[in-house]
């Protein structure tokens, strides 16, 4: 009989039965971290893979646990989970799981705030037939925040629509797609940006990256969109731009979440909103089931799991 190597919980029953049988030497229970465990004791705990939604509110429990040694989530961001472990216990991301369908939230919020497909749509309730001439996305000069993973597929995904990218990454460098931009330069190559799209994780040094003065610096009638998280973007100084009706917006994040009943933001109209889907698409599952059992394995044969971004007890793997 082999013996348990890890054993490991997940935030749903569902989640079990999908993945299957688990490799050799993996022990695994269900934990949704407010509950009590089913099938391992807290004692005993050594993996935890985080809820999907959620999970920031939960990550006070993982103090609980003595034996703990990674922490895996099922988002690609993952603000607060580095804060709430010790330095001994690892972290990793399910980076590349919603990269695509991210990537094409990132596309679809610009197309259609641009060609003005939000407001077509509030036209067609009213029976209104209203033409009009609106920007294209081609030979538009846009400026993409964030060169990770997500980056990268939004850089693709624009590359047939004929625009002018311009990249910024934390620091300047190149690349096989060419010149990546410093965070420095941010305020002077957003006054020539006609799109700012954001998409970084959120850190200590990306808070309020995109702040007043990176918004001023736009020109009038750009348009900011944000499918990374929402405190990266200065709430107040965007909410001051977009209603002022100097820029225009279209998020799928914002600080707070969710946007509380009555704030100006909802009533622009040159605001776009969707509630924070970015990833949660029917890619999802299928994707993340995909990582978590390369997890699994990895885990059974002693290898270094992916996506690592605090290597803990696995730093020498």
């Amino acid at each position: 009989m082999t013996p348990i190597r890890y054993f490991v919980t997940l935030p749903e029953k569902r989640l079990l039965e999908e993945l299957g049988e688990p490799p050799a030497g993996i022990e695994i229970g269900v934990w949704d971290l407010r509950t009590v465990p089913v099938g391992v004791s807290l004692d005993d705990v050594q993996v935890v893979v985080l809820p999907y939604l959620d999970a920031g509110s939960r990550l006070g429990s993982l103090a609980s646990l003595p034996a703990l040694e990674l922490v895996q989530t099922q988002t690609t961001g993952y603000d607060g989970v580095v804060e709430a472990v010790a330095p001994h216990v690892a972290v990793a991301t399910a980076s590349g799981v919603h990269a695509a369908a991210t990537a094409e939230l990132a596309l679809g919020l610009t197309l259609a705030s641009l060609r003005g497909i939000d407001e077509a749509a509030r036209d067609q309730r009213e029976e209104l037939w209203q033409p009009q001439r609106r920007p294209s996305l081609a030979d538009r000069k846009v400026l993409l925040v964030g060169v990770g993973g997500i980056g990268e597929e939004i850089a693709r995904r624009l590359d047939p629509f004929e625009v002018q990218l311009s990249r910024v990454g934390r620091t300047p460098r190149d690349d096989a797609r060419g010149h990546v931009h410093g965070t420095s330069e941010l305020a002077s190559l957003a006054a020539e940006a006609e799109v700012l799209i954001v998409i970084t994780p959120l850190t200590e040094e990306t808070t309020h990256l995109i702040d007043a003065d990176v918004l001023a610096s736009l020109p009038d009638g750009a348009l900011v969109v944000n499918v990374a998280r929402g405190p990266v973007v200065d709430s107040d100084a965007l909410t001051a731009e977009v209603v002022s009706g100097r820029l225009h917006c279209a998020i799928d994040v914002f600080d707070p979440e969710p946007i509380p009943s009555g704030h100006p933001l909802w009533q622009a109209p040159n605001a776009l909103i969707t509630p924070h889907v970015g990833g949660n698409t029917s890619a999802f599952e299928p994707r993340i089931r995909s990582l978590l059992r390369r997890q699994l394995v990895a885990l059974s044969t002693g290898q270094r799991p992916r996506n690592l971004v605090q290597a803990g007890a696995f730093l020498d793997r």
